[in-house]
């Protein structure tokens, strides 16, 4: 990092002003995560999280930065938004309507997708709301203490109603960062979620030592990290560039074209979303298996057990499948090769048109393999430090490729604009790619 880079943030007072606001909404959100909603003994609920790992409440508890392990306002955190949002990039793909609405009506389509997801999201909190109420009610903890001292509509009413409002505030707060602040305001609240966890992650790693890991263990865990760290950074910036020309063309006496450019193609398409659809389906058995004495149940979950053959099998499956599955969703081949035939652009040695979609499909086909062979080998590391060394759940997997992907699209933000703004970037000459630039 360029040590003039960083004394130049001091004289662009619009950066300072971004920082503060994204700062300042980051803590107003780290501040609801510890206010608990009414009837709950939260005592109970954070012993029960003790013996959570590897069922769908950690995996919860992770992206809810905390806040489904407190109870609190934003116990929902930003997921329902998150299902929201995927969920209408489904229907962009079976809707022809929705899809021009998105895409050639400008930004008053966008604005009406960006509504509708906002009502889809109000939905999926209700129906959440109203499911973990009820869950809730029927929970106890470790020593039988019931979860909810006063269950009935009263509680169910007040929880739906809270934690549809937190969740409503924190997807206001999340536009507000990208509005008024730097960087992609729900990313940056689930970063902050899981950072936030890093601290009592590390402290519970150090009581092990000694006990059941060896001291000689800590240095190699702490290397072992930054080269997944190092390597995870430079997969996401990771390209295929397909080289684009663009015919001369004479307007008047004017001669137009003639350029050379690139179509970059990211090794990770598909960013997060395959590890967590991936996790959340396979941990869903263990999960339903804690509520029911049933002993086929019980023996039918712990085929899926994290430290199994079979879960971890399934899981590379999975993840290979959505990696397909979620970049067909948001890469169409057609689109780009018919948006270059129409600017006069060609791949050189392939014809426009349908042979150059053919081209870009098998061209992303390949490196959406190594991408999907790349995200399974990052998830498995937590299986391998949890089952072997006991370690934390936010050591790896999932949590490292967001952590780093959004700190990638955070520095590469604060970094153009102050390459726009005719300050030397806090890289120097260096560039920093974020996952969508």
């Amino acid at each position: 990092m360029s040590v003039e880079g960083i004394k130049n943030i001091a004289h662009v007072p619009e950066l300072w002003s971004k920082l503060g606001w994204s700062f300042l909404l980051l803590l107003a959100y780290r501040v609801g995560i510890h206010v608990p909603i009414p009837g709950v003994d939260t005592v109970a609920m954070a012993a029960f999280f003790n013996q959570a790992q590897g069922t769908l409440f950690g995996v919860f508890d992770m992206f809810s930065g905390g806040g489904l392990r407190n109870v609190s306002i934003f116990a929902l955190g930003v997921m329902p938004y998150i299902s929201a949002s995927i969920i209408m990039q489904l229907l962009q793909v079976l809707s022809p309507d929705l899809k021009r609405m998105a895409k050639e009506e400008g930004a008053s389509g966008r604005k009406k997708v960006t509504q509708y997801t906002r009502y889809a999201t109000v939905l999926i909190t209700f129906v959440q709301g109203f499911g973990l109420a009820a869950m809730l009610e029927g929970m106890s903890g470790p020593n039988g203490v019931p979860m909810v001292p006063e269950p009935g509509a009263m509680f169910r009413f007040v929880t739906i109603i809270t934690m549809s409002a937190g969740t409503i505030l924190l997807m206001w707060l999340g536009e507000q960062i990208t509005a008024k602040g730097i960087g992609n305001g729900i990313s940056l609240i689930i970063f902050a979620g899981i950072v936030a966890g890093i601290p009592n992650a590390m402290i519970q790693t150090y009581s092990l030592v000694g006990d059941s890991l060896p001291y000689i263990m800590l240095p190699v865990i702490g290397i072992l990290m930054l080269i997944v760290t190092v390597a995870v950074v430079f997969v996401e910036r990771a390209q295929r560039r397909i080289p684009v020309h663009y015919a001369k063309r004479q307007q008047g006496r004017r001669m137009y074209g003639g350029q050379q450019t690139h179509l970059p193609l990211r090794l990770n398409t598909a960013g997060v979303i395959p590890p967590i659809f991936a996790g959340s389906l396979l941990v869903f058995p263990a999960t339903i298996a804690q509520f029911s004495e049933n002993p086929m149940l019980k023996t039918f979950s712990s085929w899926f057990s994290p430290s199994t053959v079979m879960y971890n099998v399934l899981y590379v499956g999975l993840i290979v499948f959505f990696c397909y599955f979620y970049t067909a969703i948001i890469f169409d081949p057609k689109d780009i090769a018919e948006n270059l035939k129409k600017q006069n652009g060609f791949v050189p040695g392939i014809r426009p048109g349908e042979k150059t979609q053919e081209y870009i499909d098998n061209v992303l086909t390949r490196i959406t393999l190594w991408g999907a062979i790349y995200i399974s080998l990052v998830c498995l590391l937590p299986q391998f430090l949890i089952q072997y060394f006991n370690l934390p759940f936010y050591f790896g997997g999932t949590s490292i490729l967001i952590v780093v992907g959004v700190a990638m699209d955070f520095m590469g933000q604060v970094n153009s604009y102050m390459i726009s703004r005719q300050y030397e970037g806090l890289l120097g000459k260096a560039r920093i790619r974020g996952r969508f630039q």
